[in-house]
């Protein structure tokens, strides 16, 4: 049997752990009490310390002309450029041209190598000497049979033999004859001259290579024209129109670039199935074939009251703003309408959820919730000055 000290040593034991839990319980439920009884005060406090705003965080809305566009990008090529193309196979002699040099129309750009065209010329010029020697004969054969046949010495048959052989020889001189052109090209078509004026952009062989027909010498475009070449969904190209303006952002330019579509291609491409169209481009020094351009197409134009789409929230289910009344945030659930650009800057028209003079916080305020009280941070001394007068 257990001792009866050890049994008040476990006793005492016990109730000092019902102590320790019951004072453990009711520091918990007095901690909760307090915090529950500070909370609106933090609340207040925190109510009280209105939000600071500047005054680029405040957008007013307002009606403004409102164009609808369609998104196009491309790249600039030049609407005049030729590949310049060996016309016959020798060796090429000379290439007075490099990458960046300005040409014009009928410049003398490379040279091939002559000697076989030289001795083929000569070679088609003799061959016509004796045609024509030969053709002399038969005309002089000709001219006596037929003195011959008129005094009876020979017979008709004879002479139309003789007439036949002066036709073959003038037949024989006349192609000899073209044989000689034909050389005469060949030995032209060695001097490689600029089909149109502007500038090289590719020299595609050196000299002394030999270069067979029809092989690539130099690229030259014409940068006076430019266009770019937007693919474009089908269901666009409906409401499209010649003459459309364009504005078009080229890398390494801050400024738009203006356009217009001046042409559409009548047939889709295999595989993408989009419509190609063209926009000209205003001509520029700085302006390069090659480079990548983006932008807009105006469709058409209408007063609209809109927003910016910076200003537009949609983390939750349906696009909302959060409008700025009374000094106090007000999340506004908005109805959308068309997007576009108005001044340059990209904007949606609002057909329900805010009014015309209604002021909503830009993307740079962050998420606000509705019900903060917010204030607008004088910019200088004058600015405050002038907020003071009016209130």
């Amino acid at each position: 049997m257990k001792q009866p000290w050890k049994r008040g040593a476990l006793l005492a034991l016990a109730l000092l752990a019902i102590a320790a839990l019951v004072l453990a319980i009711g520091r918990a439920m007095q901690d909760r009490k307090a915090a529950a009884a500070a909370a609106p005060v933090a609340a207040a406090s925190a109510t009280s310390a209105p939000l600071e705003l500047l005054p680029q965080d405040l957008l007013t809305l307002a009606r403004a002309p409102l164009a609808r566009t369609l998104q196009v990008s491309g790249s600039l090529k030049a609407v005049n450029s030729a590949y310049v193309k060996a016309k016959v196979a020798a060796e090429l002699v000379a290439l007075k041209v490099r990458e960046g040099d300005s040409v014009t129309a009928g410049q003398v750009l490379a040279q091939l190598d002559t000697t076989e065209f030289d001795w083929r010329l000569r070679q088609a010029e003799q061959q016509a000497m004796a045609s024509k020697a030969q053709l002399d004969i038969a005309e002089r054969q000709l001219t006596n049979n037929k003195a011959l046949v008129a005094q009876g010495f020979i017979s008709p048959t004879a002479l139309e033999t003789s007439i036949s052989n002066e036709a073959s020889a003038r037949a024989t001189l006349q192609a000899a004859l073209a044989a000689v052109e034909i050389a005469r090209k060949a030995r032209g078509d060695a001097t490689i001259v600029a089909p149109i004026s502007g500038l090289v952009s590719q020299r595609l062989v050196q000299a002394g290579e030999r270069v067979a027909v029809d092989t690539r010498l130099l690229e030259i475009v014409d940068l006076s024209a430019l266009e770019v070449e937007a693919a474009l969904p089908p269901e666009d190209i409906a409401t499209l129109r010649l003459g459309s303006t364009a504005q078009l952002m080229v890398d390494g330019r801050s400024e738009p670039l203006a356009a217009r579509v001046v042409r559409i291609n009548p047939s889709a491409q295999a595989g993408s199935r989009t419509v190609p169209a063209y926009l000209a481009v205003q001509p520029h020094p700085s302006l390069r074939q090659g480079l990548f351009v983006r932008g807009w197409i105006e469709l058409d134009r209408r007063d609209a009251l809109v927003i910016a789409v910076s200003a537009v929230r949609t983390e939750q289910v349906r696009p909302y703003a959060v409008r700025v009344a009374a000094g106090r945030t007000e999340r506004r659930s908005l109805q959308l309408g068309q997007r576009g650009v108005s001044q340059g800057v990209e904007v949606v028209e609002v057909l329900q959820g805010l009014a015309e003079g209604d002021q909503v916080l830009g993307i740079g305020a962050g998420l606000v919730p509705s019900g903060v009280t917010v204030r607008v941070a004088p910019v200088s001394g004058t600015a405050s000055a002038a907020a003071a007068a009016a209130r």
